[in-house]
């Protein structure tokens, strides 16, 4: 961590008029969006894994494969052009472009007596990715009745489309 702040990087700040705003210590509910996707990948993790014996290896692998489906989620059109379907994702701010996964062969069926350790840990992944795509994308397409004003889709829109085999970190864009 920096000791002394760098000049130009204060310099820089302050010019754009960007503050540091910190968190106080066990308050969540300071930190908004991204603490609704804690909270979001806190809730689908509990129900997936429930009495599962891992360990911390395997739990530290799930968590980290977790973490980079959550920030490959696109965020907003990277360009105004409707036939450049590239996106913005946290991805793009963690390690400059968008993060992807290798595609493993889908496990979800098979039985956990015929999986080895790392194909366990690939099943919780998936498991744990499919349940949260579709509550995502159920949670985007939400609209409410009367109570406040939203843009119709048009043509040439930036859409997600919901697929229901996608591997994780993977999103159809149209």
């Amino acid at each position: 961590m920096l000791k002394k702040p760098d000049e130009n990087v204060s310099a820089y700040l302050a010019s754009e008029e960007i503050k540091w705003k910190f968190s106080p210590l066990r308050s969540p509910n300071f930190g908004g969006l991204y603490e609704a996707g804690v909270k979001s990948f806190k809730y689908h993790f509990r129900r997936v894994m429930k009495n599962t014996k891992v360990s911390i290896e395997e739990i530290l692998t799930i968590i980290s494969q977790i973490e980079g489906i959550l920030n490959s989620r696109p965020l907003t059109p990277l360009s105004c052009d409707p036939t450049d379907l590239s996106v913005l994702t946290a991805g793009h701010f963690l390690i400059g472009r968008p993060i992807t996964s290798v595609v493993e062969p889908e496990i979800i069926d098979t039985p956990d007596n015929r999986l080895s350790r790392w194909q366990r840990t690939t099943k919780v992944v998936q498991f744990i990715w499919k349940r949260w795509h579709c509550n995502y994308l159920n949670h985007l397409q939400q609209r409410s009745k009367w109570q406040f004003e939203k843009n119709d889709l048009k043509i040439g829109s930036l859409v997600l489309l919901k697929e229901d085999n996608l591997p994780p970190c993977k999103w159809v864009i149209g």
